[in-house]
């Protein structure tokens, strides 16, 4: 069965982006993984190796992501979700560069 493949789990805000990702911890190693959907929704799959206690797994996804876009980690933050696995990560910057970057990296992926 083939179909569209899914939106890109990604919107445009005044200041950059919001990423839908969906982080899995204590993995084998840190990476993003592709789209995929989780509860109907649009994700970015990605794992870490750090531990969900005090933060460190998203400390780790802000980290992978900024490596990923070859961003600076500061400009990367957890906005939502910060217990969850479910989050939506901010990205700051131009959001039309930030926007091309992501599906650029995520066309490379698939």
């Amino acid at each position: 069965m083939s179909g569209a493949p899914p939106p890109l789990p990604v919107r445009a805000t005044a200041d950059g982006v919001v990423l839908d990702v969906r982080l899995t911890p204590k993995s084998s190693r840190d990476e993003i993984l592709g789209i995929g959907t989780f509860g109907g929704v649009s994700v970015l799959k990605a794992r870490v190796r750090a531990l969900p206690e005090e933060g460190r797994a998203n400390d780790a996804l802000v980290k992978l992501i900024a490596k990923w876009l070859g961003v600076p980690p500061s400009t990367v933050s957890v906005a939502q979700g910060g217990k969850s696995r479910l989050k939506q990560v901010r990205i700051e910057g131009d959001a039309d560069s930030l926007l091309a970057r992501i599906a650029a990296r995520l066309s490379v992926q698939t």
